[in-house]
């Protein structure tokens, strides 16, 4: 009766310890099933955020290329401005210099 005791025991315990095992192994592929998850989520949405930042980048780049076209223009034509007033200018001492001359 002893020995059957002891068996029993002993197989009682060789259970419960299988169990143990098994149950730790189902968690453990479940916690790691869920952490690629996860990374695959973590990576999904890293990815966004690097195509969001470079469509940025890109429209950030664009308006400040249209900005430099529109101050390249301001300042082309301001040059043209210039040079016009420059030429009345001129024109205008050239007039009162042949005045000048001819009143002489």
């Amino acid at each position: 009766m002893k020995k059957v005791l002891i068996a029993t025991m002993a197989l009682t315990l060789s259970m419960s310890v299988m169990t143990s095992c098994k149950d730790a192994k189902d968690k453990t592929e479940e916690a790691t099933e869920e952490a690629v998850e996860t990374l695959d989520e973590v990576g999904t949405d890293l990815k966004k955020a690097a195509e969001d930042t470079k469509d940025a980048m890109k429209e950030a780049g664009e308006d400040a290329k249209e900005l430099g076209e529109k101050a390249m223009d301001s300042i082309k034509k301001a040059g043209e401005e210039t040079m016009d007033s420059a030429k009345e200018v001129g024109e205008d001492m050239k007039d009162a210099a042949k005045k000048a001359i001819d009143s002489m």
